[in-house]
């Protein structure tokens, strides 16, 4: 299947609007809209997600960017008039991450709400946003895997090439589906959401990245798996963490 859409989805007093721009976005919003609702849930203000929003998007945004760069500085070195041109894509989701986690943690102090709480409500709309946002690398025709003979395959130049942006989206969607699932029925040990999250997204994001032809590399080591590795590490401390807490408590 060989698949040619416009990246420009419309353009406004001269100026383009890429597709990559409206999923990413429409994507945080509808995670956004779904974790006020898991905030009123646990008894928080539900405007607090957007408040946090505010707080972190630039800064996310300029991390993911920074991220992109450092790890492809052969180019971008050659190229510094291209740094700062995010149009046609090229924010890394980790270093966005990263960004954004701290700067929730700031908030947290600022607001006197537990930072694992902030986590744990933010976690499904984060894999939704993800599952949407993974389109716009099809429209941009990046973010794909090697060379393949499955029918489900997609043509990109000429080549026939497994759709990971494709892998990618359907795992974050079926890591959603189950982290709303929990995190609405309010019956789990602080930090437990988020730690699933680490967990699922870490092990879906090494196997999708170890099929993918433009990873990023750091001493000849995949940058997105080393990350995908540490983060299982760290979700799986706390998940079992929790679990012994809660059974001390049970006992």
């Amino acid at each position: 299947m060989e698949f040619n859409i416009d990246p420009v989805a419309f353009t406004i007093f001269g100026i383009d609007i890429m597709w990559y721009a409206v999923l990413i976005t429409s994507g945080i919003l509808l995670g956004i809209f779904l974790t006020g609702k898991l905030a009123k849930i646990k008894n928080l203000d539900p405007e607090m997600p957007s408040d946090l929003l505010l707080w972190a998007i630039i800064p996310a945004i300029i991390g993911a960017r920074i991220y992109y760069v450092v790890f492809s500085w052969d180019y971008y070195s050659k190229n510094p008039s291209e740094i700062i041109n995010i149009r046609n894509g090229g924010l890394a989701i980790y270093g966005g991450l990263l960004v954004a986690f701290l700067v929730a943690y700031i908030f947290s102090k600022k607001r006197n709400i537990p930072y694992l709480t902030i986590l744990d409500i933010f976690a499904p709309g984060i894999a939704l946003g993800q599952a949407i946002g993974r389109w716009g690398n099809f429209i941009n025709q990046e973010a794909y895997g090697t060379p393949t003979d499955l029918p489900w395959g997609i043509i990109i130049d000429g080549t026939k090439v497994h759709p990971t942006f494709l892998y990618e989206s359907l795992g974050d969607f079926l890591i959603f589906l189950l982290l709303f699932n929990i995190c609405r029925k309010n019956r789990h040990q602080k930090g437990t959401v988020i730690a699933l999250y680490f967990i699922l997204y870490g092990i879906l994001r090494f196997f999708v990245e170890g099929m993918r032809t433009d990873s990023l590399y750091f001493l000849g080591l995949r940058v997105s798996q080393i990350l995908s590795l540490i983060l299982v590490v760290i979700g799986s401390v706390i998940y079992f963490t929790n679990r012994k807490k809660s059974k001390i408590l049970q006992k």
